[in-house]
């Protein structure tokens, strides 16, 4: 490796004194973990002996193991074992994080809770990920990203209104609850370096759930009426978010502010739409939303959808391709991005995923290392423990270890 080779990996790599515990299963928690880890930070997924419970419900489950613990070494522990209990506490004092997303009250019947961690070691930045929170009456309950979307008012915003409550197509909120977790890790690290003291953090999916809706809700806080679902549109401006058909498929549209409706009037070659009496304004096109709706689709429905975006985004008027996941992949903004990366096992095997949505300075994005089968560096890390073969062969004989 060339110097500048070096320097360029090194900058790209922030955390790489950093040693972060990874308790989580799913989504949340072990995704808090790999955003660090793809920072640089040494991430340890201690997982029990039958493995992170994703990697036990078929293919969607391996597919969040990929894209969710690439970068990280894996060591199987039996927790409710003597020996596997110590083997942890061993390794979170090394650490300098813990992140965990277990069931409600698990890691406390384990004595590994945020309390008895941070008792310990005061140093230790301690995250927990629970569904609801920890204060109010459902901090029992189990909590997926399904009954966040739900228990946040974000289900009652999604959909058809004459239909039933819609789901985001993906696990938005136990994404977004990753990248929040990693956010305020990197904060409490932070305040670690000016106080020398670590913090217990706290999240919940509910919470996240609503931030995600913050523009929303703080409407809705501030006087307007009860949000309701109305399919494509925005309840307050048209044409916004205006789903169109295309020769070919569909794009999205928005256009409500003035100047940008009479530019896209006279783009199209319809300039009389600014004068017609249902458009005028901003609320009479709301007003008039299914009349203005046609109008759309006749004056876009013979284009290409490619072709309405060339159209349209040099007239800075924006648009978007409605794109499947196939031909987001054929998008050039995409394969310029440099998000798509490789990911790399020991064993030579590769997969391709995603990298962080973010680039740090120049230095390109580093092509991970694939995530690790269960237990595959159990040895190695007994190892740096001080633990001799025998002594390892001995913790496997007993089930401590897989």
């Amino acid at each position: 490796m060339t110097f500048e080779s070096r320097e360029t990996t090194e900058a790209a790599a922030p955390l790489k004194n950093v040693r972060v515990i990874d308790m989580g299963q799913y989504i949340a928690g072990p995704g808090a973990a790999m955003v660090l880890a793809e920072l640089g930070a040494q991430v340890i997924k201690i997982e029990p002996v039958a493995g992170d419970q994703a990697r036990h419900i078929g293919r969607y489950g391996e597919s969040m193991i990929r894209a969710y613990s690439r970068g990280k070494q894996s060591i199987a522990l039996d927790l409710k074992s003597k020996a596997g209990l110590e083997i942890a506490w061993r390794l979170i004092g090394q650490a300098d994080v813990v992140i965990q997303n277990l069931r409600p009250g698990a890691v406390e019947a384990l004595g590994l809770g945020p309390s008895a961690v941070r008792e310990r070691f005061p140093r230790v930045i301690y995250l927990s990920i629970s569904g609801f929170g920890d204060l109010g009456p459902s901090s029992e309950r189990p909590g997926y990203d399904i009954a966040a979307q739900a228990e946040s008012g974000l289900m009652s915003v999604t959909g058809e209104p004459d239909r039933l409550p819609q789901k985001v197509g993906v696990p938005i909120i136990d994404a977004a609850a990753a990248h929040l977790g990693a956010q305020a890790v990197l904060a409490a690290l932070y305040g670690r370096g000016q106080t020398g003291r670590g913090e217990t953090l706290r999240t919940s999916l509910l919470e996240v759930g609503m931030h995600l809706q913050a523009t929303t809700w703080c409407d809705y806080l501030g006087g307007a009426p009860e949000p309701t679902r109305i399919g494509d549109g925005q309840p307050n401006n048209a044409p916004a978010a205006e789903v169109v058909p295309t020769r070919d498929g569909h794009i999205v549209l928005s256009a409500y502010a003035e100047e940008h409706w009479l530019r896209f009037c006279r783009v199209v070659g319809r300039e009389s739409l600014a004068a017609d009496p249902r458009f005028r304004t901003n609320a009479l096109r709301v007003q008039h939303r299914a009349e203005l709706r046609i109008v759309l689709r006749e004056c876009l429905s013979s284009f290409t959808s490619e072709e309405c975006v060339a159209l349209l985004s040099r007239n800075q008027i924006v648009v978007g391709f409605v794109r499947s996941y196939q031909q987001v992949l054929q998008s050039a903004d995409v394969k310029a991005s440099g998000i798509l990366v490789d990911a790399t096992g020991a064993d030579g095997r590769r997969y391709p995923s995603l990298g962080l949505p973010y680039r740090l300075g120049d230095a390109p994005r580093a092509n991970p290392a694939a995530a690790p089968s269960c237990g595959a560096d159990t040895d190695r890390l007994l190892s740096e423990l001080g633990f001799a073969q025998s002594e390892i062969d001995e913790l496997r004989r007993h089930g401590a270890v897989a």
